[in-house]
């Protein structure tokens, strides 16, 4: 078999392997690493110094919608999910279970669980968590005043995956989750939406991501909701993958944990739930949209460092007087605040290997610097995403730069829209799709008005499942391209992640 072949930095060219150039990024840019333990990963700083912003962002946001935050513990009894059967049969193969509280060593020196210890009742390791927020809440919502209640909270999971990847799928991994009640479906249905759309702001707008917001089939939607809405993306190798959900959950918990409270006109009702989140996921939506053969692509305004710079230099003089100009710019930076800024100043590796390093780490801009430029007063700007040299004046160095970042923003996400809308493709028929979606990967919009059975087996047949029910539909009558009958809706079918 022949070898990939891989560009100087190391990295397998994408078009040779995309699933190895995504692993060779996430380990030259140092964003994670194996643990050790199966389907853990380690964040490294680089890695979660995005996470750190991301999570910054959003928690701004969620809170600005008059959300707060709290937390829940890690391990839930069993018997709590056993309250809904629907939730449970959707992560029941997924769950890590605790069965005992205590290891013990034999004589041999043999470290094993204490078969004394076992639990009275098994703990789950949470997969996600409804059922123990639903029992919480039954103590917390006892009136109508006490709605809406909005709640969300920052937590690790546990799924036990079987096939894992670094970021895409993991047995534990980073999340926010959002949990509300409320007095009528209508708040709940708008609460679901509501925050459907500050997760399409924020991925569009911090990570220049462009997505299609929509509704869930019956076959995706979560366990136990009565729908799900959903962002979803394109990667570059032309596949779907799901960036957020937000659920409509109906008085399902409610019911199941027997949360009621007392309504102005003096009944016992049950109220309407919401759940929603993003993951850590995120991460490697970001390189499988932007990266390239040289690395990491980070979009500025998520970008734990903006500028990055470089002082060019052969002989000791040389050396004092561009740091010296270094260090004034970087102070002339700091006290602007309008990006961040380090100094690549290490003494035992060449400016050459410092650009690499800085492609390889993402980093939006590049700022070199050396005696040449010092005498004209000139210093210059290489863009990450093109590449491109510009030479800018000294003095315009604290303008230019954050229009060069607000321009890399916008040419990230454009280059993402037209590559997403090019690779969206139209079928009539069913024939035509098995056809298409073998030969050629992307998005399909098309008439579909089957049965989740329907659905199965279009997965079946093509590996190709219903993302989402665009909310922006056409209107027009169509012919569904699986059972030939008319409908209005348009579904987006696509193979993924």
């Amino acid at each position: 078999m022949a070898k990939n072949k891989a560009t100087s930095l190391g990295i397998t060219k994408r078009e040779e392997d995309y699933s190895r150039w995504y692993l060779d990024i996430v380990e030259k840019a140092k964003l994670a690493e194996d643990s050790g333990v199966r389907g853990c990963m380690i964040i490294r700083p680089e890695g979660f110094a995005i996470w750190e912003n991301m999570k910054a962002q959003l928690d701004r946001m969620f809170k600005e919608t008059g959300h707060r935050n709290a937390y829940f513990p890690l391990f839930i009894p069993v018997n709590y999910f056993a309250k809904e059967a629907e939730h449970v049969s959707g992560f029941a193969k997924e769950c890590a279970v605790v069965t005992h509280h205590r290891l013990k060593t034999t004589e041999s020196g043999e470290i094993t669980v204490d078969p004394d210890a076992e639990l009275g009742e098994p703990l789950v390791v949470r997969p996600t968590s409804e059922t123990i927020i639903w029992s919480a809440y039954r103590k917390w919502i006892q009136s109508y005043r006490d709605l809406p209640l909005l709640i969300n909270q920052w937590a690790n999971i546990c799924r036990w995956e079987m096939r894992t990847r670094p970021f895409l799928r993991t047995a534990e991994f980073l999340w926010q989750e959002g949990h509300t009640a409320h007095i009528s479906a209508e708040e709940a249905e708008a609460e679901a939406l509501q925050m459907l759309g500050v997760y399409k702001t924020f991925v569009e707008d911090y990570l220049a991501i462009p997505v299609l917001d929509g509704q869930k089939t019956e076959n995706e939607k979560f366990p136990g909701a009565e729908h799900t809405y959903t962002i979803e993306t394109m990667t570059q190798d032309k596949r779907a993958i799901q960036v957020g959900t937000s659920h409509n959950l109906g008085t399902t918990f409610a019911k199941a944990f027997d949360v009621t409270y007392l309504s102005a006109e003096g009944t016992q009702e049950y109220p309407h739930a919401t759940s929603w989140g993003i993951t850590t996921r995120m991460i490697g939506t970001l390189i499988m949209v932007h990266s390239d053969d040289k690395g990491f692509v980070c979009p500025p305004r998520i970008a734990p460092l903006q500028v990055i710079g470089v002082p060019i230099f052969r002989k000791p003089g040389e050396k004092e007087q561009v740091l010296a100009r270094f260090a004034e710019l970087q102070s002339e930076f700091k006290a602007s605040g309008d990006f961040s800024f380090d100094l690549d100043d290490r003494e035992n590796v060449s400016p050459g290997f410092k650009f690499n390093d800085a492609e390889l780490k993402g980093i939006p801009l590049r700022l070199e610097m050396g005696p040449r430029d010092l005498k004209n007063n000139n210093a210059v700007l290489v863009r990450r995403d093109t590449g491109e040299k510009i030479i800018v004046p000294q003095a315009e160095l604290a303008t230019k730069i954050p229009e060069l970042l607000e321009d890399i923003h916008q040419n990230l996400f454009n280059t993402a829209k037209v590559f997403q809308a090019a690779n969206t493709h139209q079928v009539a028929t069913y024939e035509e799709f098995k056809t298409s979606v073998e030969e050629k990967s992307g998005f399909y919009l098309v008439y579909f008005a089957g049965t989740p059975e329907d659905e199965e087996k279009i997965q079946e047949e093509t590996k190709a499942t219903g993302r989402c029910i665009p909310l922006a539909q056409s209107g027009e009558e169509g012919v569904c391209f699986y059972t030939g009958k008319a409908t209005k809706q348009q579904v987006i079918f696509a193979k993924a992640y």
